[in-house]
């Protein structure tokens, strides 16, 4: 059996199980242990004990109890919308005009308008308190969408909550409480995590009471391809075999100094329930994150502007690409024309092995170090050029252009064979062209829409498409939410498939 990752959420719903979701406003109100320049903790602990010393036992009660009365239950709702049986079709639902009268033996006739609906869903994960005035860090994936927010202390006091902004890219989001003097989490540099190092997690797991498990740090940087909500999704986990299950989103990864040093998000499963790996966002990185959320009401991302080659090739690829032998560092498919990274001087080939002297040595790293600085920024870049050593100073740019290699990604990550028709063809369906899927396998379309093989793309976004080029383009354009329209040959209606979270 494959192993899944998937996001450490429960759903909760009437008669089954679903995931779980909301997106708000801005504040002023600053939490200052994030908002310092350095990573320091907001609150020191009395506790000064330390994992590094492997002759001292190490004491799990004292950081526990320091961080357990941080640690927050978050229950979500989301309400769906009614849509008509006419709606269903037009979306797509239908593709091939299935008479209505077979839905309205299922959904009814209410006021002669036919409707179907579904239940208002229900979702449960954690987030851990990180301001005495009621600000709480959790994942983006644990209230995505939600149109209710409540937020259960340890002490069981029940609040309702407002999601104050959201980063789909790192998986973070803030909500607020109005409450006064709380239990803050101290604020851990995960920068010193170290492998081996024992670490506990604490949350809502499975919709129980707060639960603290222990492990350690298995891996560091560790990229898994999980997150699929944003547009430039950065992903450096901290790996730990602490138990983290479902409900557990959200809440903290904590040293033996109670102090955060990660917010648990995902495990790797082939179940769906906890099989021994864990992955948390370490805490720098949320810091930098959630005090712009605070600053300025979004994260300001810097962006280099360049193709990292993968990780997993095989020598033959390599060989081809022209990477080196044992590269300790991250190698450079293509450059963005117009990125901060080619006005630095930066070229394909090229191989980065330090960010501000912090070595690299996966993209992971790589990423983790860029998306802690936002536009603007000045970055020191150790390259590695035809066998010598070269430090370039890069200027981060604000907006991500779309490459060569990043088009093609794109369109290959839909999961499907396309064939431009001919201008008989689109005659015939009375159409100026599209794209005729002849193809569809594990991708996009499979995974999100009820697509068949046959349809015609005509419009990508809202933007006319007849050739790969245009569809290339097209898909460059969208960011997240989008719908792909189009027809069957011989049906005569236009259908549209909507897409979420696209990750260019």
């Amino acid at each position: 059996m494959n192993k899944k990752f998937t996001f450490a959420a429960i759903a909760l719903v009437a008669a089954g199980v679903a995931g779980g979701y909301a997106i708000s406003a801005t504040t002023n109100k600053p939490y200052n242990s994030i908002l310092q320049d350095d990573p320091k903790p907001l609150v020191q602990t009395s506790y000064t004990g330390s994992s590094a010393n492997a002759a001292q036992p190490v004491d799990f009660e004292r950081a526990a109890g320091t961080a357990v009365p941080s640690v927050v239950h978050i229950r979500t709702v989301v309400k769906f919308k009614q849509a008509s049986i006419q709606q269903r079709g037009q979306r797509g639902d239908n593709p091939f005009g299935m008479d209505d009268d077979i839905f309205q033996r299922f959904f009814g006739d209410e006021g002669g308008s036919r409707q179907f609906r579904r239940p208002d869903q229900k979702a449960s994960g954690s987030g851990v308190i990180i301001s005495e005035d009621g600000y709480i860090v959790t994942n983006n994936h644990v209230v995505d969408g939600a149109t209710e927010v409540t937020v259960t202390l340890n002490d069981r006091k029940n609040y309702s909550a407002k999601v104050i902004g959201t980063d789909p890219n790192t998986d973070l989001a803030l909500v607020k409480i109005d409450a006064k003097g709380l239990p803050v989490m101290p604020l851990g540099n995960s920068d010193e995590t170290k492998l081996g190092q024992w670490v506990l997690a604490i949350g809502y797991p499975l919709n129980l009471d707060v639960t603290v498990t222990q492990g350690i740090i298995s891996a560091k940087s560790r990229n898994i391809g999980i997150n699929r909500q944003g547009s430039a999704p950065v992903e450096a986990f901290l790996q730990t075999d602490a138990a983290v299950n479902p409900g557990s989103s959200g809440g903290a990864l904590v040293n033996t100094n109670g102090e955060l040093v990660g917010i648990n998000a995902a495990i790797a499963s082939p179940t769906g329930s906890y099989a021994g790996y864990a992955y948390s966002i370490p805490s720098n990185l949320m810091k930098k994150v959630i005090g712009d959320i605070m600053k300025y009401g979004s994260v300001q991302r810097g962006y280099l502007g360049i193709s990292m080659a993968p990780e997993n090739l095989e020598n033959a690829q390599k060989k081809e690409l022209g990477i080196p032998d044992n590269l300790n560092g991250v190698f450079v498919v293509d450059t963005d024309p117009s990125g901060a990274a080619a006005a630095a001087g930066v070229k394909k080939g090229d191989a980065i092995t330090k960010v501000n002297d912090v070595a690299v040595t996966s993209g992971a790293q790589l990423s983790e170090q860029i998306a802690r600085q936002k536009p603007g920024d000045k970055v020191s870049l150790t390259l590695l050029r035809a066998g010598k050593e070269n430090v370039v100073n890069v200027t981060l740019k604000g907006k991500m252009g779309a490459m060569a290699s990043q088009m093609a990604a794109a369109v290959e990550s839909l999961g499907a064979e396309l064939k431009p028709l001919s201008p008989e063809q689109a005659r015939k369906l009375g159409i100026a062209g599209g794209l005729q899927v002849t193809d569809i396998s594990d991708g996009v379309l499979d995974a999100q829409t009820n697509m068949k093989e046959g349809f015609v793309i005509t419009k990508v976004g809202g933007i006319p498409v007849k050739n790969l080029d245009e569809l290339k383009a097209a898909l460059a354009k969208q960011n997240g939410n989008f719908q792909i329209e189009g027809t069957y040959p011989g049906s005569g209606n236009v259908y549209y498939y909507g897409i979420n979270d696209f990750n260019r």
